[in-house]
């Protein structure tokens, strides 16, 4: 994207030598770009641009959400209708909490009707009508702790987990595929009959063998790819919904 000559500064960091500007690009419209002093690799000035132009970011700040992804919950949930006032759900990779934030409003989490229970790597600031605990998911002890925290059954349990990423797609994809794997084992322990799984994946050839499993336990299997996520990502979302429940578990 080209920019004008008339730029002007929008904050600087003076300690990394890192400088915003904002400026108009041939459409017109204002565009924010930064210029690396320091010793930004280019991949994170990138990552900054990017944030600081996405119209979702904006808008979550706008709205009280904690993160952009709230929106593609939300998108989710319009049109498929999973989460319901009175219901259990579980948040897997939850921080910064824009997942837990749809949830819980959506499941009546604060006047207690219903309960969200979430979990992440990194801390979480407190949230009204959620349940947080910081643990790594893929830790042997973490599945009891989750199931404690529960205290039963779950209606929905979702997963916005990534793994960390080494640069090597087939390994990247193998990792996150694996994720996915576990979460949905996770999720087909604690499921109530009915109950509703959603997962993050990036789309490649390697999630044959979870999709077939996922088709297994459920009545609908299907990928959905909101608004919200970026359109040059291949980021998208697996949805199953109508857990067969015992019937599934004796499979």
């Amino acid at each position: 994207m080209i920019l004008s000559e008339n730029r002007f500064p929008l904050f600087g960091d003076h300690a990394s030598g890192n400088q915003t500007f904002m400026a108009k690009d041939t459409t017109g419209r204002l565009h924010v770009t930064v210029k690396s002093g320091g010793k930004r690799k280019l991949s994170s000035k990138l990552w900054l641009e990017r944030q600081l132009n996405d119209p979702y970011v904006m808008q979550a700040k706008r709205d009280g959400f904690r993160s952009r992804a709230a929106y593609k919950l939300r998108e989710i949930d319009d049109k498929q209708r999973f989460l319901k006032s009175g219901q259990v759900v579980v948040d897997l990779g939850a921080a910064p909490g824009g997942w837990s934030q749809i949830a819980a409003k959506r499941v009546g989490a604060v006047e207690g009707r219903g309960k969200v229970v979430a979990i992440d790597l990194l801390e979480m600031p407190e949230l009204p009508g959620v349940t947080f605990a910081q643990m790594d998911f893929l830790d042997e002890k973490a599945p009891e702790k989750l199931r404690a925290m529960i205290g039963g059954g779950a209606d929905v349990v979702m997963s916005d987990m990534a793994a960390n990423t080494t640069g090597h797609r087939k390994t990247d994809q193998l990792r996150i595929i694996g994720l996915v794997e576990s979460a949905a084992a996770f999720a087909c322990e604690i499921l109530n009959p009915g109950g509703t799984f959603l997962a993050k994946v990036f789309q490649s050839g390697a999630e044959a063998d979870l999709l077939a499993q996922l088709k297994r336990d459920f009545a609908t299997v299907k990928h959905v790819k909101p608004a919200a996520s970026r359109q040059d990502s291949s980021e998208r979302y697996v949805l199953a919904l109508g857990f067969r429940g015992d019937n599934a578990r004796s499979a």
